[in-house]
């Protein structure tokens, strides 16, 4: 391949942020050259995303600005993957005449052969439940090279009735303890600090190997790599934890008292409906095993409102249980109803309307809870991990405590002193605070 300027862009979620650095690496291992400004790229790749409506909107949007580009002259070759192109690959490539090529989900590794001239088909959408990728590929670190997201599985075997994901991306399918650790060794030798372990179903890890394993024997394997400082645990689903989860938690160092745990609602009316194979009592019962067993533990969920049948009173509940559990971070968003899942043919469906104003009520009481946490942490001293000068000042770096993960949570803004670098964990105090990020003091 003649060397070319690649420009990705990455949507959705952390996990095909993984596999846009998979791509990364592959392009680059083929002579290709990074670049982060698209005016300056000849080949342009869109990792889409398709859970809901607006990432849908959004990853059509930023095809079609690409695609002007392209039609401008400034870009020779447009290729689209990931869920959007999984989800409708001929229907796209039927209206997008502009587009070069359309990857799959579990497909990406054929990018580097689509752009050399090795594949030359247009639509290189396979099954999703593809088995034969290699978990081993190298991969391009983009979070700034101190902290990393770590895939420890593909797809998810849960049948939730809203989700679209196991559509494309197939059932759970887990990578081997080896291979994990063998990956954080990498990134530890690369100066990684922080693994932000992610995966559909994080705490289902391990169930469909043979011999089967699970979470705690991966965290107790992770634990003893050199290096990394914080593990980070994401997409918890609540129903079942291994045995020993929580005990590791609460006593490895290295395993950060902070879980993301979406929960989508607490009426069980509507947890029913969802099939989300909980109800509110095991709910309640999870958050105060956590609560109780692992100090300090921050706490993220996600909730969804406006699902079909979404009563007043369910709402009612909804919100009375978040000023109940507290939670330290919590994201929500509005039922999209998206053809394939279960929930597209129910009965009940909300109007936009009655969507919006419950998620904003929703996230309007939440702000408050999240003042009231951060409030709490004014004269603490914690850990900081220094991740980048501040653009507003250069006395001022910016930087993530144990509790806040990369992307999604608040950030702590750090006073400036000789020892604060990027990449290093520096002890400071909190000295202000607003609604979801801290202002600190190096000591």
């Amino acid at each position: 391949m003649d060397k070319k300027r690649v420009h990705f862009v990455s949507l959705g979620c952390p996990k095909n942020r993984v596999d846009t650095e998979t791509m990364l690496a592959g392009l680059s291992e083929q002579g290709c050259s990074i670049t982060g400004d698209s005016d300056k790229a000849d080949i342009v790749v869109v990792n889409t995303c398709a859970f809901v409506e607006d990432a849908k909107v959004e990853s059509v949007d930023t095809i079609l600005e690409m695609a002007r580009r392209k039609e401008e002259g400034s870009i020779e070759k447009l290729v689209v993957t990931g869920c959007l192109a999984q989800r409708y690959p001929e229907e796209l490539a039927a209206e997008m005449p502009e587009v070069d090529h359309f990857v799959g989900t579990n497909d990406v590794n054929l990018v580097t052969e689509i752009l050399d001239g090795r594949t030359g088909s247009r639509i290189s959408v396979g099954d999703p439940d593809r088995r034969d990728f290699n978990w081993e590929a190298p991969r391009y670190n983009s979070m700034g090279g101190h902290t990393a997201y770590l895939k420890v599985s593909e797809g998810c075997s849960n049948t939730c009735a809203f989700c679209i994901i196991p559509t494309l991306r197939g059932p759970q399918r887990s990578r081997s303890i080896e291979s994990i650790v063998n990956e954080a060794t990498q990134l530890a030798e690369q100066g990684v600090l922080e693994l932000n372990l992610v995966a559909q179903d994080l705490t289902a890890y391990g169930y469909d190997l043979k011999p089967r394993s699970n979470l705690t024997k991966l965290l107790e394997g992770l634990a003893q790599v050199d290096g990394i400082r914080w593990i980070r645990l994401m997409y918890a689903y609540p129903r079942s934890f291994p045995k020993g989860l929580i005990e590791l938690m609460a006593k490895e160092d290295k395993i950060l008292p902070y879980l993301d745990m979406p929960l989508q609602h607490i009426s069980n009316n509507v947890l029913k409906a969802m099939k989300r194979s909980t109800n509110a009592d095991a709910i309640r019962s999870r958050v105060a095993q956590l609560r109780a067993e692992v100090p300090g533990v921050s706490l993220r969920t996600t909730m969804l409102v406006g699902y079909p049948g979404e009563t007043a009173e369910d709402f009612e509940q909804l919100v009375e249980f978040i000023h109940e559990a507290r939670f330290e971070r919590l994201g929500a968003f509005a039922y999209s109803r998206e053809e394939g899942t279960p929930s597209y043919e129910l009965d009940g469906q909300l109007d936009a309307q009655t969507k919006a104003e419950r998620l904003d009520r929703l996230m309007y009481e939440q702000r408050a809870i999240a003042r009231d946490h951060n409030e709490a942490m004014i004269g603490r001293e914690v850990d900081v991990l220094v991740e980048r000068r501040s653009p507003e000042s250069d006395l001022v770096w910016v930087g993530r405590t144990e509790h806040q993960a990369p992307d999604i949570d608040g950030v702590t803004y750090l006073g400036s002193a000789d020892h604060v670098e990027i990449g290093k964990i520096v002890r400071a105090r909190i000295t202000q605070v607003t609604d979801y990020d801290l202002v600190a003091e190096p000591i």
